[in-house]
C-alpha cells in the first residue's frame, strides 16, 4: 500500500498487470473528520473488499479495521468452493468478535458494511452484507452485482418509493445487515463467469452517493488506475459528505487459474 503525504486524505494500492489489473483508494471525504472505510487488496490470491464503519454506531473504524485484518489472513486458494467458505467463515469469525467487544464496552453495535470480490477459476463470486456495491461493467454496460441491505432499497422493492427518489429519501443511510449488527451474520453470495475486460467495481456509499451509475461507466472505460482517481476527484469535486472507498479490478485473461 502506498500513502500520499497527507496519511488523514487518502490511501492507494495497486500492483503490475496479470490475469487481472487492480487499483483502489479510500479517502476521508470533506466533511467527516474520520475515514472509517477501509478496503483490502490481495491480487496474488484474488480477493478484494471495500467495509465501510456503520454511521452511528460505536468504533466504527474499529469494525471496518477487523474485516480487513480477518481477510489478510485467507490462504491461497485451491477451490472456488473452499475460497468462498473460508471468506464466509472469517466475516462470521468478525461478526462474533464485533458482537463480544459491543457488549463488553456496553454499547449498542461496533459493526460495518463488506462487500468482497472473489476471483478463481474463471468464475467470480460476490459476498456482501450492507450498501457498499459490487458492480460489473461489461461490453460499455454497468450492471449492479450486489442489492443493497437498507430500508430504502426495501421501500423501492415494495414500490413504496420511486428509485429516482431514493438517495434524497431522509433516511437513505439506514442499512438493514452488518458485520457486527446482529447475533448471525446473513451474508448474501452472487457468482457467475467473468469475461475477458470486465471491469469490476467495489466501493462505498460515499461514492453512490455522488456519482451516477452512468457516471460510473463512463469513468471505468479508463484504465483501472485513472480510474479510481477520476471517480474519487469527483466525489471530492461535488463535496464528498462521507468517506469514499473505490476498487476497480480489470480481467486481462479470463482463462482458468487464479494469479
Amino acid at each position: 500500500m502506498e500513502e500520499t503525504s497527507n496519511p488523514t486524505a487518502v490511501e492507494r494500492a495497486t500492483e503490475p498487470p496479470k490475469r487481472w489489473r487492480s487499483a483502489a483508494i479510500t479517502h476521508v471525504g470533506k466533511v467527516r473528520k474520520l475515514n472509517e472505510d477501509a478496503f483490502f487488496a490481495a491480487p496474488l490470491i484474488g480477493l478484494w473488499a471495500v467495509a465501510d464503519g456503520v454511521g452511528g454506531a460505536d468504533a466504527g473504524d474499529r469494525a471496518s479495521g477487523l474485516i480487513v485484518e480477518a481477510l489478510g489472513g485467507v490462504s491461497e486458494p485451491t477451490t472456488a468452493s473452499g475460497f468462498l467458505s473460508e471468506v464466509r467463515n472469517r466475516l462470521n469469525a468478525v461478526n462474533d468478535a464485533l458482537r463480544r467487544e459491543a457488549t463488553a464496552r456496553n454499547c449498542d453495535a461496533i459493526a460495518s458494511t463488506v462487500v468482497a470480490l472473489l476471483l478463481f477459476g474463471g468464475y467470480f463470486a460476490c459476498v456482501w452484507a450492507g450498501d457498499s456495491r459490487l458492480y460489473c461493467l461489461r461490453d460499455g454496460n454497468l450492471r449492479q452485482i450486489s442489492r443493497d441491505h437498507s430500508e430504502v432499497q426495501e421501500l423501492v422493492d415494495q414500490g413504496v418509493l420511486d428509485p429516482a427518489d431514493a438517495r434524497s429519501y431522509r433516511r437513505a443511510n439506514v442499512i438493514t445487515r452488518a458485520v457486527g449488527a446482529d447475533e448471525s451474520l446473513v451474508l448474501d453470495v452472487v457468482h457467475d463467469r467473468v469475461e475477458k475486460d470486465d471491469v469490476f467495481l467495489l466501493c462505498s456509499d460515499g461514492l453512490t452517493k455522488t456519482l451516477e451509475d452512468a457516471e460510473i461507466a463512463d469513468i471505468l472505460k479508463l484504465p483501472v488506475a485513472s480510474s479510481v482517481e477520476e471517480l474519487v476527484r469527483i466525489a471530492l469535486e461535488r463535496g464528498a459528505p462521507d468517506n469514499v472507498t473505490v476498487i476497480a479490478v480489470q480481467i486481462v485473461d479470463p482463462a482458468d487459474g487464479h494469479g
